[in-house]
């Protein structure tokens, strides 16, 4: 279902192709171009109970919601409440215990706060349920290597280091700054961090292969020897697992289904989102702050949250990340977009921009798993829609 302009037709072909046929799921997709709206599209089920994909359903996006924190962090430097070298203890006085009072802005937003090893900051996985407890744990820890000398991935700590400091700043809860800046000034369709009770009834539920809903937590069994056996084949290339499995581990079961989960606030990795959302955000950014009239950041801002922050290997998804502010390089197997920038997520989900093209992309799904920063389908997705660009420019 859902509207494509003819220029895009291989955006929609793909798709169709992606969206499961024998098993549960389904999937969106939203691309702007120029500012206007050309791919709304959306098929499958929202639940293993065959439910379809609706206009407004969301889906979880997990650290898709990172790029949505950064263009809140982003939009506050904007509104000049806050600077990127500024000390994040100026702003949040109780982060600055056990050496931290030296972390700026621009540290955190580049996964240089040390602060990724999530392991050590709590035994259980229901903790991250409670966000005043999350946020005073990241307060209190220690970074595990000194700020701004590398760089490793946040995967769950970043919602609460930026949530914490954008609620510092503001003086008032995170639900309520996504809100104010950007979902009502965008007129977003869907976008939460915490879903509401009156909202829960559009979203789709995660369905894994096997019907597992804790993809995140450690694991025992049959896949112990195969894991030490690519372990030891990555430790032979220089690559140690042990960062990866403190920053991306979560100990005990943990169901991302369940209404508990979906009502939390944990702003690294529990987003639920449309794809018309998230690519209405990307479309503002990556036109120069602007969108249909509205002005959220200024183009000097754009240039400046594009600008590469490091290309080395990041610590702890091994490979390098072209950190922006708050972004990572946007992958699209071989078509080539070296300025384009967003995040990815767990089970496939994604979004970016493009500034060069004037192209945002966003993807919403529920099927499948694959790494830490999706599968394939998300870039084969940005892949058929940059080739749809550049064919309009030949």
């Amino acid at each position: 279902n859902g509207f494509v302009h003819p220029d895009f037709a291989s955006v929609a072909a793909l798709l169709a192709r992606q969206i499961p046929k024998k098993t549960e799921g389904g999937a969106a997709v939203c691309v702007y171009h120029d500012a206007r709206k050309v791919v709304d599209i959306w098929g499958g089920t929202r639940d293993r109970d065959g439910h379809p994909w609706l206009t407004d359903t969301t889906a979880p996006s997990f650290s898709t919601t990172k790029g949505v924190m950064s263009t809140l962090m982003h939009i506050f430097v904007e509104q000049g409440r806050a600077s990127y070298d500024d000390c994040i203890a100026t702003h949040w006085p109780a982060f600055a215990a056990n050496g931290k009072d030296r972390i700026t802005i621009r540290q955190a937003l580049c996964h240089e706060a040390g602060l990724y090893r999530i392991d050590e900051l709590i035994t259980h996985a229901s903790e991250i349920l409670d966000w005043d407890r999350m946020v005073g744990l990241l307060a209190e820890a220690r970074p595990v290597h000194e700020p701004g000398l590398r760089h490793g991935y946040h995967a769950l700590t970043y919602g609460w280091l930026i949530g914490g400091l954008l609620e510092a700043i503001a003086a008032k809860p995170l639900q309520q700054i996504l809100i104010d800046e950007l979902v009502v000034p965008l007129q977003l369709d869907g976008m939460f961090i915490g879903m509401p009770d009156d909202a829960l009834h559009r979203r789709a539920r995660l369905i894994t292969r096997d019907g597992v809903t804790a993809p995140l937590e450690r694991r025992d069994g049959r896949l112990d020897a195969m894991r030490q056996w690519i372990e030891r084949g990555l430790a032979k290339v220089g690559v140690e697992l042990d960062e990866f499995r403190a920053a991306m581990t979560l100990n005990g079961a943990f169901d991302w289904n369940a209404q508990e989960t979906v009502q939390a606030v944990i702003p690294a990795a529990n987003g639920q989102f449309t794809a018309r959302s998230l690519a209405r955000m990307y479309a503002m950014i990556g036109n120069g702050g602007v969108l249909d009239g509205v002005r959220l950041l200024s183009e000097a801002r754009v240039r400046e949250m594009a600008t590469v922050q490091s290309r080395k290997r990041d610590k702890v998804v091994f490979v390098p990340m072209y950190w922006r502010m708050g972004y990572h390089r946007a992958f699209s197997l071989p078509a080539s977009s070296p300025t384009a920038f967003g995040h990815y997520g767990f089970g496939g989900s994604g979004a970016f921009c493009d500034p060069s093209r004037g192209l945002a992309v966003a993807m919403t799904l529920n099927s499948g798993v694959g790494t830490a920063m999706g599968d394939t389908r998300m870039p084969r997705i940005a892949r058929a829609a940059i080739k749809s660009v550049d064919r309009l420019r030949q």
